[in-house]
C-alpha cells in the first residue's frame, strides 16, 4: 500500500522526509520513467472518405496535382494577322567623341583603373556592328485544384447547396498583361465541416515533447532528486522530474491540425497562375563582343506586334530572325496551348548599336567595345591597371 501511495502520476519521491528513507538505496535508484504513450505521430494526409465527391473534381487531392487542361473554345480564335511592314530604319554610327566620353565614363568607374588611356589614347579605327535581337513573350493562364483544410471557427458551409461549378468556369481577376500573378480561389459549394482526422474530433494530441507523461527526467540532477551526495535537487524538489514545459504538465496539446476546435473545414482550392514567357535570340554578329554582354542594354525597337496569337515575322532582312520567329512561334504555340490557355503574344525586334573601337596607348593597339542605347563598354585588355587588379 505504501508503495502505491508513493508513485503517483508525477514519478517516485525519494524526499528525506518519506518513512524509510534511505540516502544511498536513493541515489543508486534511476528515476522512473512514465510509461510510453501510443504513437502521437498524426496521419499526414486525410483518410479518402473524408473527400466528397465533387462533379467535375474527381481527380483532386491533398496537396495539388498537375495543371488543367483548358475547354475547348466555344467561339472560333482569331486567326493571327501579319504584322505592318518593317521601316527602314537605321541606326547611325557614334561619333569619336562620344566613344571617348563612354571610355573616359569605364574607367572612371573603376577603382583600380588609370584614366589616362581613355583621356589621351589616340583612337585608329571605328567600326559599326549593330545586330538584331528577337523576343517573344507568351502569356498565359493556368489552373489547378487542390483539397484544402483550415480549423472550423464558423466559416459558411455550403456543400452540395449548389452545382460547382468547374475549373475554368470559376471567375478569376486577371493582372495586366505580361505581368506575372499567382491568386488562390475557393471554389463555391465544395465546403463541409468534418471531425478532425488528426486527433479524432478530441481537439487534444499527446504532447511529443514528454510521450504524453506530462512530465520528464530533471535536467538538473538527471532524475536522480539529489545534487552533490544527499542534497535534495531544488529544481524539482526532489522528485526527480519536471512537469513538461511544452504542454504544462498536461501531457497533450492543443491538436495543431484543428487548433483545439475538434473540426476542420475542407474545401477544394483553386490556384490560378499567370505566368509570361520569353525567349530571347540575338542574330550572331562579327564583332567579338560576348553576347551575353548585350543583356544588360537595350536597343533601338524595330518592330513590335502584340495580339491574341502572333504571326511568325515576315520579309525581314536579315533571314536569321525570320527563321528565329517561326521557330519560336512554332514551340510556344505547343508548349503552352495544351495545359494552359493562351491570353496574349508579343513579339520585338530591337536593333542593338555596336560599335569596335581601335585605339593606340605607348605604341600598343588596344581594343574596346561601345554598345547599347546606354554607350555601355567592354574592354577586357585595358592597358592601365594597377597591381591589386591584375591580383584579382
Amino acid at each position: 500500500m505504501e508503495n502505491q501511495r508513493l508513485l503517483s502520476g508525477h514519478g517516485p519521491y525519494y524526499g528525506s522526509d518519506n518513512p524509510g528513507y534511505c540516502p544511498a538505496a536513493a541515489a543508486a535508484i534511476p528515476a522512473m520513467f512514465a510509461p510510453p504513450v501510443s504513437d502521437p505521430s498524426a496521419p499526414s494526409a486525410p483518410p479518402a472518405s473524408m473527400f466528397d465527391n465533387v462533379p467535375g473534381y474527381e481527380g483532386t487531392v491533398m496537396g495539388g496535382g498537375g495543371f488543367l487542361p483548358p475547354p475547348m473554345p466555344t467561339v472560333p480564335v482569331p486567326m493571327p494577322e501579319p504584322g505592318q511592314t518593317h521601316p527602314d530604319w537605321n541606326i547611325p554610327s557614334i561619333t569619336e567623341e562620344t566613344a571617348r566620353d563612354a571610355f573616359i565614363m569605364f574607367a572612371s568607374s573603376k577603382c583600380c583603373y588609370s584614366s589616362d588611356p581613355a583621356r589621351n589614347g589616340v583612337i585608329t579605327r571605328m567600326e559599326a556592328f549593330n545586330t538584331y535581337r528577337y523576343r517573344l513573350e507568351t502569356f498565359n493562364e493556368s489552373r489547378s485544384t487542390e483539397w484544402s483544410q483550415e480549423p472550423y471557427n464558423g466559416q459558411p458551409v455550403d456543400a452540395f447547396t449548389q452545382a460547382v461549378p468547374g475549373p475554368w468556369d470559376v471567375p478569376a481577376q486577371a493582372p495586366a498583361f505580361f505581368k506575372d500573378h499567382t491568386q488562390d480561389i475557393r471554389v463555391p459549394y465544395t465546403s463541409s465541416v468534418k471531425n478532425c482526422y488528426v486527433c479524432l474530433g478530441m481537439g487534444r494530441t499527446p504532447c511529443k515533447d514528454c510521450a504524453g507523461a506530462g512530465n520528464k527526467v530533471c535536467w538538473v540532477c538527471n532524475g536522480s532528486g539529489y545534487r552533490h551526495g544527499n542534497d535534495r535537487c531544488s529544481h524539482c524538489n526532489g522528485r526527480g522530474r519536471d512537469n513538461c514545459s511544452h504542454c504544462h504538465g498536461q501531457g497533450s496539446r492543443d491538436c495543431s491540425t484543428c487548433h483545439g476546435r475538434r473540426q476542420i473545414l475542407m474545401f477544394i482550392n483553386l490556384k490560378v497562375k499567370w505566368t509570361n514567357h520569353i525567349d530571347v535570340y540575338v542574330v550572331e554578329q562579327a564583332s567579338g563582343l560576348k553576347v551575353d554582354n548585350l543583356s544588360k542594354v537595350s536597343g533601338k525597337e524595330m518592330y513590335k506586334d502584340s495580339q491574341y496569337l502572333v504571326y511568325p515575322v515576315r520579309g525581314f532582312p536579315d533571314l536569321a530572325v525570320v527563321g528565329a520567329s517561326e521557330r519560336l512561334v512554332r514551340e510556344h504555340t505547343a508548349n503552352y496551348s495544351q495545359t494552359s490557355r493562351i491570353l496574349q503574344q508579343r513579339q520585338t525586334i530591337e536593333l542593338i548599336p555596336i560599335t569596335r573601337v581601335s585605339y593606340q596607348w605607348k605604341g600598343t593597339t588596344y581594343v574596346y567595345f561601345v554598345y547599347g542605347n546606354e554607350f555601355k563598354v567592354s574592354s577586357e585588355d585595358y592597358p592601365a591597371k594597377c597591381c591589386c587588379c591584375s591580383v584579382l
